[in-house]
C-alpha cells in the first residue's frame, strides 16, 4: 500500500513568533523543531516584536553565548531568570487596555510567572504549545533530537522527512536560495512552498499596521476571533 499523505515542516524554535509561524504549523501534520541548529544572535530564537504605544519594540530573553564556538539552540541557556517577570510586566503595560488582554492573561500570566525553564528551547516550546491550543492548532510537535541526524544542509532535512514518513515537505520562501529540490524529489518527497501574502488587518491600535509582530498582538486584540486573521484556517 502507498504511504498515507503526510506533510512535514522543519523549523528552529522561535520565541512567541508571528502569526505566519503558526500558519506554517497549522498547515502540516508534524512540525519538527530544528533545535540542533546553531544559535544565531539578533534572530528570532530568543526575541520578538510587540506593539507599544510609541511603536514597535523588542522583547528579548537574555541568553548565554559561547562566542565563536558552535552552540546549538537546544543547548542555549538563560542568562537572567528575571526575564519572565520583566516581559510579563511589559506586556501588561503595552496591552493592558487591549480588548482581549484579560482573558488571554489567564493563560499567559502563569506561563510567564511560573516559568522555571533554564533552556531557551524548552521556553519556546512552552509558549508554542500554549498558543497552538488557543488557536485550535492540533499539529504534532517533535524535536529534531528525536531523530537521527546526518551531515549536509538539504540531506539532513531529507533524512528527517524520511524518518518522519513525510510525503510532502512544506517550507518558507526564505529557503529558495539554498534548498536542493532534486534531493527531495529523489527521495519521493514533494517540496511545497508556504506563502505569507494576503493577511487581513485587524484593529491594532496603531498606524500604520504592522504584520511582522508576535502573535500575542493578534491574540490580545482579537481574542477567539484570531484564527479568522490567519491564512491557514481555510486550508
Amino acid at each position: 500500500m502507498p504511504e498515507a499523505p503526510k506533510r512535514v515542516a522543519i523549523v528552529q524554535s522561535n520565541y512567541i513568533p508571528w502569526k505566519g509561524y503558526f500558519d506554517l504549523i497549522n498547515s502540516v501534520d508534524e512540525f519538527i523543531l530544528f533545535d540542533d541548529m546553531q544559535y544565531t544572535r539578533r534572530d528570532w530564537r530568543n526575541r520578538n516584536k510587540v506593539v507599544a504605544p510609541s511603536g514597535v519594540r523588542w522583547l528579548t530573553i537574555p541568553v548565554e553565548v559561547k562566542g565563536r564556538y558552535f552552540q546549538a539552540i537546544k543547548d542555549t541557556r538563560i542568562a537572567d531568570s528575571s526575564w519572565s517577570t520583566r516581559h510579563w510586566k511589559t506586556l501588561c503595560f503595552y496591552y493592558g487596555g487591549a480588548p482581549f488582554f484579560a482573558p488571554c492573561a489567564e493563560v499567559f500570566e502563569p506561563l510567564y510567572l511560573a516559568c522555571a525553564e533554564t533552556r531557551l528551547s524548552a521556553i519556546n516550546r512552552r509558549f508554542l504549545e500554549a498558543i497552538n491550543e488557543l488557536l485550535g492548532i492540533t499539529t504534532t510537535l517533535t524535536w529534531s533530537m528525536d531523530y537521527e541526524l546526518v551531515e549536509g544542509k538539504t540531506d539532513r532535512l531529507v533524512h528527517l522527512c524520511r524518518q518522519a514518513r513525510a510525503t510532502e515537505y512544506l517550507t518558507g520562501p526564505g529557503a529558495r536560495g539554498y534548498l536542493d529540490e532534486d534531493a527531495f524529489d529523489a527521495a519521493g518527497i514533494a517540496v511545497k512552498w508556504m506563502s505569507y501574502e494576503g493577511y487581513p488587518e485587524y484593529s491594532q491600535r496603531r498606524e500604520p499596521f504592522v504584520h511582522d509582530v508576535s502573535v500575542l498582538d493578534l491574540l490580545f486584540n482579537t481574542g477567539a476571533e484570531a484564527p479568522r486573521y490567519m491564512l491557514s484556517v481555510a486550508l
